[in-house]
């Protein structure tokens, strides 16, 4: 495991949410959740260390794909993955084309989903430690270090 990922559930099932945090969280994860797309994102906004949205398509409200993009517009460095029990081949695709790091059907395999996390937050640490080194070479050529 790549150090306790931090992930954040989205689902309007709330006996679902509370079961995979649980279970998540047995698994040394921090998880928060929200039971709605517009809670995502103000929640995004308060969590910016977080690193992987499991995100649900089907929602009342903003559902899933419509919540995809503003996540990657607002929060480029955070990966999502989209969990489904009503997938089609053209919701994987459009969440694909929208940026998601992968598509799981419902229910999953709890250590599929977890390799899926640890995954997806290995590729969020790796781009941070990319601009913060990038940033780093600005900093100490504009010094002439």
């Amino acid at each position: 495991m790549i150090g306790n990922p931090f992930v954040m559930l989205v689902d309007d099932e709330v006996d679902f949410v509370e079961t995979m945090t649980k279970r998540l969280q047995k698994r040394e994860l921090k998880v928060i959740a929200a039971h709605s797309g517009e809670k995502a994102l103000d929640m995004l906004a308060e969590n910016q260390n977080l690193e992987v949205v499991i995100l649900d398509v089907k929602m009342p409200g903003m559902d899933g794909l419509e919540v995809l993009p503003q996540i990657k517009k607002r929060f480029p460095l955070v990966e999502v993955i989209m969990l489904t029990g009503h997938a089609t081949i053209e919701s994987a695709i459009e969440g694909m084309k929208a940026g998601a790091f992968d598509y799981l059907m419902k229910p999953c395999d709890i250590d599929t989903l977890l390799a899926k996390v640890e995954e997806a937050a290995g590729k969020k640490r790796a781009h941070a430690e990319k601009i913060e080194k990038a940033r780093l070479e600005k900093i100490m050529s504009t010094h002439g270090w």
